[in-house]
């Protein structure tokens, strides 16, 4: 047997990594992208494999593009269809388009071109037609049009952004200027187009319209979707849900409630009952998002209320209409769950780890999951809901590396509540010697730090340099209830610190623990806690911080993409009430901080803006306090390049080595 090596970040990137499946109508084959990374030419690039759902040797169905991906099966059998920019017949795609192969192979031929580019679709019943999203200019008609005002639009010399809307950047990216998220249908075999929301007021969400805010009915002569009614469109404004009748033309409102979150809408196969994410916003913001049914009388109902889970898009409906099937966190971990409607409760179908997507077709059903332990991968469940493997993607790289144990510890916490904290130990772990231990707190803050797979943050990684990596879920994190999420509603740091000093209090118990050895680190509101612990927490207790893409001042932060869930989250607006938020912001303790601390940013982060980051560390250096700058121009909240990623990794674990982390090859015994 081979000696297995340590795992580092050229093994993170040279993982392959699969993509969410799509079933053929039989269920006898999957179809799935894998992207693969290119270290020295910092690139990567997808195609599609078929996989047979009873295992073997995957097939690459595409190879002539550089991203091919998001497939789907027609409901026919006879094609994939699959979103690409490609080179075809002399026509290089400016955005990405259409494409349709057979799945025995061949040529990929691509539909239209769409010259606003395709987001996202769903194939009609019939396999003849496609839905999608393409942002247009509202006041124009006709593809034509459209394709002119694009063309116009790339040829300007001027780069201002003008604009009188409230939302008009998301994330990395501005909203297209002009542009609104249109539905549109075309013809597979002819390519003609049309937009279904032309003429009319309706546009889809200018955050994150994809194939789940629309749905096509079995008959395919209506289509429900999700808007937002609103005049004036805001993150956080509630959305309503409508339906289309294809031939007429015809709109019409089946759900509007102004206390009420409506989404991600989808027809029984019977079409009498439509199921939906509901949240009742008027009762509180941070209510979860909860499964609904909507009858052809119009009355509809919340079939979850007695659940304390939030219920995650797609929604699958079973064969039978009795269930349905979603995924839902569940104390750290996310499963696949199964709905029994006439009994209105809940049953794990597939345990995780993290089920990340699934398909069902036939009775059958393909998990894409992963874990702390490995990366994801693509599982057929069994006749005893266990997952069977369908691939071997990465088997024989992660074969030759030496991977972590990993432990979960529940301890007292703020308030005397049970708190879960993930520990990572080095391979090789050693009871009887000293480790220097590393906090990895994660963001949202109403996400969990579970058991998955990180891409950014990797526990594997982290642990491989010698440290113990220890993950608090603290107070408002997921999956652990709606009370718990909600308890550090405008208190932001006040229970999440004391979870986390709980948790550093359980580990310097252990003998295996250096006290002289103690690191905080965090990204996005784990990057705040960092930053908040750096003003609360008594100088010497951690002997450096790591802060990347951190919130530091939350009136400057009104310069982020949505800014108006900052009043829901923190109590009130800076003008009206400027001592409420000055409270919950690390910036007015700054007289505190001592600690050493590198902090990280990109400058197309529009969530946290690398204003934030350049002012925390601007702030420390005037204090002479030792601190470290890695700042990326080309990097959002995320580092997704490999080379950026590298340089990330070597920048933290040099600093850490800095101020004592020597890792491994630091061990005392």
């Amino acid at each position: 047997m081979s000696k297995t090596r340590k795992f580092d970040v050229d093994a993170l990137w040279q993982i392959e990594r699969v993509g969410a499946p799509s079933l053929s109508p039989d269920g006898a084959q999957a179809v799935a992208s894998l992207s693969q990374f290119d270290m020295a030419e910092n690139k990567s690039r997808s195609s599609l494999y078929l996989l047979s759902a009873l295992g073997g040797e995957p097939r690459r169905l595409t190879s002539a593009g550089d991203k091919d991906g998001t497939p789907q099966w027609s409901p026919t059998g006879e094609l994939i269809a699959f979103l690409a920019k490609r080179e075809q017949e002399g026509v290089k795609d400016e955005e990405a388009q259409l494409y349709v192969i057979a799945p025995d192979g061949g040529e990929a031929r691509r539909l239209g071109p769409i010259a606003t580019g395709v987001e996202a679709f769903k194939w009609f019943p019939d396999g003849r037609r496609i839905a999608f999203i393409s942002w247009v200019w509202p006041e124009l008609k006709g593809s034509k049009a459209q394709a002119k005002a694009h063309k116009d639009f790339k040829a300007r010399k001027q780069t201002g952004y003008v604009t009188s809307e409230a939302f008009y950047r998301y994330w990395d990216h501005s909203i297209p200027m002009g542009r609104v998220a249109h539905l549109h249908v075309i013809d597979v075999k002819s390519g003609k187009t049309q937009d279904l929301f032309e003429g009319s007021d309706f546009e889809l969400s200018r955050a994150d319209a994809g194939n789940e805010c629309f749905d096509i009915s079995p008959d395919g002569r209506r289509i429900v979707f999700a808007f937002d009614p609103a005049a004036e469109k805001k993150v956080g404004n509630c959305f309503a849900l409508a339906e289309l009748t294809l031939k007429s033309g015809e709109f019409r409102t089946l759900l509007q409630d102004a206390a009420w979150d409506f989404g991600a809408p989808r027809y029984s196969h019977g079409g009498r009952h439509l199921a939906f994410l509901a949240s009742n916003q008027g009762l509180k913001h941070t209510m979860p998002a909860q499964l609904a049914v909507l009858d052809t009388h119009g009355q509809w109902a919340v079939v979850s209320a007695d659940w304390d889970r939030e219920v995650a898009a797609p929604l699958v409906w079973a064969e039978d209409d009795l269930s349905l099937l979603f995924c839902a966190e569940q104390a750290g971990r996310r499963h696949l769950w199964r709905f029994d409607l006439p009994a209105a409760s809940a049953a794990i179908e597939f345990e995780g780890g993290h089920a990340t997507s699934f398909a069902a077709a036939a009775g059958v059903i393909v998990i894409n999951h992963d874990s702390i332990h490995f990366p994801p991968r693509l599982s057929v469940l069994d006749e005893e809901k266990k997952a069977q493997r369908i691939e071997s993607f990465n088997a024989d790289l992660l074969a030759a590396h030496k991977f972590s144990k990993i432990e979960e510890v529940f301890y007292a916490g703020a308030q005397g509540e049970q708190v879960q904290m993930w520990l990572a130990y080095p391979p090789g772990f050693d009871a009887k010697k000293k480790y220097p231990v590393m906090h990895l707190i994660h963001g949202g803050p109403h996400t969990a730090m579970g058991d998955s797979w990180h891409w950014r943050w990797n526990h594997q990684l982290f642990a491989a340099e010698g440290y113990v990596v220890a993950a608090v879920n603290y107070h408002g994190s997921s999956s652990f209830g709606h009370a718990f999420l909600d308890s550090i509603t405008h208190r932001w740091g006040e229970l999440e610190l004391q979870d986390i000093e709980a948790g550093t209090d359980w580990i310097l118990k252990k003998p295996w623990a250096d006290k002289g050895r103690i690191y905080a680190t965090g990204g996005s509101y784990g990057g705040f806690m960092v930053a908040w612990m750096n003003g609360h927490v008594e100088p010497g207790r951690y002997q450096a911080y790591i802060c990347h893409a951190g919130c530091f001042d939350w009136q400057a932060m009104y310069a982020d993409d949505c800014y108006t869930w900052h009043v829901k989250e923190l109590g009130a607006n800076y003008w009206v009430d400027p001592a409420k938020v000055a409270a919950q912001s690390p910036v007015n303790f700054a007289q505190h901080m001592q600690t050493p601390t590198l902090v990280i940013h990109g400058a197309l982060d529009y969530r946290v803006p690398d204003a934030q980051g350049l002012a925390y560390y601007n702030t420390l250096k005037s204090r002479g306090v030792d601190a470290r700058l890695l700042w990326f121009p080309d990097e959002n909240h995320w580092v997704l390049k490999p080379q950026n990623s590298k340089l990330w990794y070597g920048e933290f674990f040099d600093w850490l080595k800095r101020h004592g982390g020597k890792g491994t090859r630091g061990l005392k015994s």
